[in-house]
């Protein structure tokens, strides 16, 4: 596997394990769309010539064959119906509601708010400390709770979601105030974030690179700035990544002031 590199033409890369699912369906729909184009228009240039207006000719209205004109309508409600049952449902079940191990997947929540994406990772006990709202403030915008012992060696991202490759990932997404929907096209995903809920996606990344996500629902003034990149990393990459932020949390802790403890003086 390598990184996705240059520009397309087409559709953008699929870059998951389920994007090409996507696009084959996609496909299948714009092959036959066309065909019905150029079949209608065949029909249509046909009714030009042969009923034209000619000279010393009287044009006819007959009231007969007008069920005969719904088979085409009839012909592509089938199609559809049969899109839907044969590629649809299956794809939307794989995809929605047989989502991976999650011990064997990278784990991640998503606090979404306007206009950032914040990513909660959780440390090598693989256990999410607690997070509670009045907790939140500029400089701990998920609101965690330090003294959680689970959130000891949590450490969190804003904009850029760091993953492995060779492992699937799943996200627990909420929102701290409005509607926002995590997209990104390399993926062909996209899953509403809605506060006082927590929704799941996932998706098995096939390549390393950087992928743009997307906030694909209007959610304010700020939208249009709403946005972030997975960074998919190689697995050692991914390894560094980590203990640079484990690193820079320790630092942080330790360049904390101490506070005087019940009793104590201070001048």
């Amino acid at each position: 596997m390598k990184a996705i590199t240059g520009f397309n033409w087409g559709l953008p890369a699929a870059a998951s394990s389920y994007a090409h699912r996507v696009d084959s369906m996609l496909s299948l729909l714009h092959w036959v769309m066309l065909g019905i184009f150029v079949l209608w228009g065949i029909f249509f240039v046909y009714c030009l010539i042969r009923y034209r207006a000619r000279d010393g000719q009287r044009g006819e209205y007959h009231q007969s064959g007008e069920m005969a004109s719904l088979v085409p309508d009839g012909l592509v409600l089938v199609f559809e119906i049969w899109l839907i049952i044969a590629f649809g449902i299956p794809m939307w079940r794989s995809i929605k509601q047989e989502t991976p191990n999650e011990k064997d997947a990278t784990m991640v929540n998503v606090i979404a708010q306007q206009f950032a994406w914040n990513f909660h990772y959780p440390g090598a006990d693989g256990q999410f400390g607690r997070r509670d709202a009045r907790l939140v403030t500029a400089s701990n915008a998920i609101g965690l709770d330090e003294s959680d012992p689970a959130a000891k060696d949590d450490y969190s991202s804003i904009n850029n979601l760091h993953v492995p490759l060779g492992k699937p990932v799943i996200l627990h997404m909420t929102s701290k105030d409005v509607i926002h929907n995590f997209a990104v096209a390399e993926f062909r995903n996209k899953h509403d974030v809605v506060p006082g809920m927590s929704t799941t996606l996932w998706f098995d990344p096939l390549y390393t690179g950087k992928f743009e996500i997307g906030c694909s629902q209007l959610c304010g003034l700020g939208h249009t700035r709403m946005r972030g990149d997975v960074i998919v990393d190689t697995p050692e990459d991914y390894a560094a990544w980590v203990k640079e932020q484990l690193a820079d949390k320790a630092g942080s802790a330790d360049a904390s002031p101490v506070q005087p403890a019940s009793g104590d003086k201070t001048s």
